[in-house]
């Protein structure tokens, strides 16, 4: 019983840090800023002061910055190119090295929507703007050679989050706004990594030499299989914002979004199993269960019109990653079987943009921005080739008519080369070394809709 409780404590462990750390999110950590095509084009620069309906989930009391019946669609493209340069050894034997290759470029493009509605009241209800968003504001997506060098840390990442936000605003007098949102939040993760059974043969043979024995059949990196873990669950959250414009030049916004508390519940899936194993409880299919926190964030945003067609922009943000301090895992029954640190530190964002009106017609952006990592040397893992990272971003907007403006914006994240230095952890399921590091960039594009009436 201890041994199976050991290996399921282990695989899903390892299993869903990978989905909280894997490498396709455009922001630090596996947070996603891309609500809004006009924030992408000014790296983030005035969030949450705009007009644009992305507020619904950014700040609701900006949502009184829409003075009509306004529908948003936001579409982008998130592209990670990465290169991994190392190796690793087997346990008991550093001279014997992991076989495989760099592991390719684990990060294909995704593509990240978001929806918006607001709806401002008339009438008796003048001064209330209700509004709801669909978005993804964190999630990744990588996916390794099956025979990388690495194969044994992680495999394939697939995480998405969905955000159902319901606001309301509530104007109180001039410049001065309140909002709050309820948030419904869908969490899937779909993670795999190798499993090096001819390790387990040999290691469970009697006699742990035997790995290391020519003559011995089983050797360590001949029997590969692998894991695969599935999980989902739903929960709530809630944002709540407020905006001070004291002037038509100057206008301030703040704003908070909880942390959400998942239980992810889902399965564990073994491929490969040799014949000599089959029966071993270690490498059956089993459920389980894990929780995940996503962080909570608060910006600061901070609009200022130098002239009628020229607007200074900046923005601060804090996500507090601490909240996955570490992950409790579960069986079914409920039993908490271990437990794995994350070691992740709370983040802080700046970005600084400006907009520069053409014509009425015609709107052009550009911001720069530097974003910290959560992550650290000591601890990081492959699923996530994350450091400190610069983006700077250009856009444009084009006003079609009254009632239709037509969104654009690129933006270039340069990612300091992080370092993987990961040992032996055998109680955690990981019996060989990991040393190398990864040299990368992403490219995002985004094209949005906004129509009013």
């Amino acid at each position: 019983m201890s041994n199976n409780r050991t290996i399921r404590a282990s695989a899903l462990a390892l299993a869903v840090i990978g989905t909280l750390c894997a490498g396709q999110a455009a922001a630090s950590g596996f947070q996603l800023r891309e609500q809004s095509v006009k924030n992408l084009g000014k790296s983030g620069a005035g969030s949450i002061v705009g007009k644009d309906a992305a507020v619904v989930s950014l700040n609701p009391a900006a949502m009184v910055n829409l003075d009509k019946t306004t529908i948003q669609s936001d579409l982008t493209v998130i592209d990670l190119d990465a290169k991994f340069a190392g190796g690793g050894a087997i346990l008991g034997n550093p001279g014997a090295p992991l076989t495989g290759n760099n592991g390719g470029d684990p990060g294909a493009p995704t593509l990240v929507p978001n929806m918006a509605v607001v709806f401002p009241m008339h009438g008796a209800l003048e001064g209330l703007t209700l509004g709801a968003s669909l978005g993804a504001p964190f999630g990744l997506s990588t996916d390794y050679d099956k025979n990388w060098v690495g194969r044994y840390r992680a495999l394939e990442s697939d995480v998405k989050t969905m955000d159902l936000t319901l606001s309301a605003a509530l104007k109180l007098g001039d410049g001065v706004s309140i909002g709050a949102g309820f948030i419904w939040e869908r969490a899937q993760a779909t993670l795999s990594k190798g499993i090096d059974f001819g390790s387990a043969i040999c290691a469970g043979s009697g006699n742990p030499l035997n790995c290391f024995n020519p003559a011995y059949p089983f050797k360590p990196q001949m029997l590969d299989g692998s894991l695969t873990v599935k999980g989902a669950d739903n929960a709530i959250g809630y944002v709540v914002g407020a905006q001070i414009a004291p002037s038509d030049k100057l206008a301030i916004g703040v704003s908070y979004r909880s942390e959400i508390k998942h239980e992810l519940k889902g399965t564990l899936d073994f491929v490969g199993v040799p014949a000599l194993l089959g029966a071993d409880p270690r490498f059956k299919d089993s459920d389980g269960g894990a929780r995940l926190v996503t962080p909570s964030v608060t910006t600061v945003s901070v609009r200022y019109s130098v002239m009628d067609n020229f607007r200074l922009l900046a923005d601060y943000q804090y996500t507090g990653w601490s909240s996955l301090h570490d992950v409790t895992i579960k069986r079914a029954s409920g039993t908490v079987v271990g437990s794995e640190p994350f070691h992740w530190s709370n983040t802080s964002f700046y970005s600084l943009g400006a907009e520069y009106d053409l014509s009425p017609e015609f709107t052009l952006r550009a911001g720069v921005g530097k974003d910290k990592t959560p992550t650290n040397d000591t601890y990081r893992t492959p699923r996530l080739p994350d450091n400190d990272r610069t983006l700077y971003s250009v856009g444009a907007s084009w006003n079609v008519s009254e009632n239709l403006t037509l969104d654009a914006g690129y933006q270039y994240i340069g990612i300091k080369s992080p370092t993987v230095n990961l040992p032996v952890d055998a109680a955690s399921g990981n019996t060989s070394t990991l040393v190398g590091k990864f040299t990368g960039h992403a490219d995002l594009l985004g094209v949005s809709m906004q129509y009013r009436f």
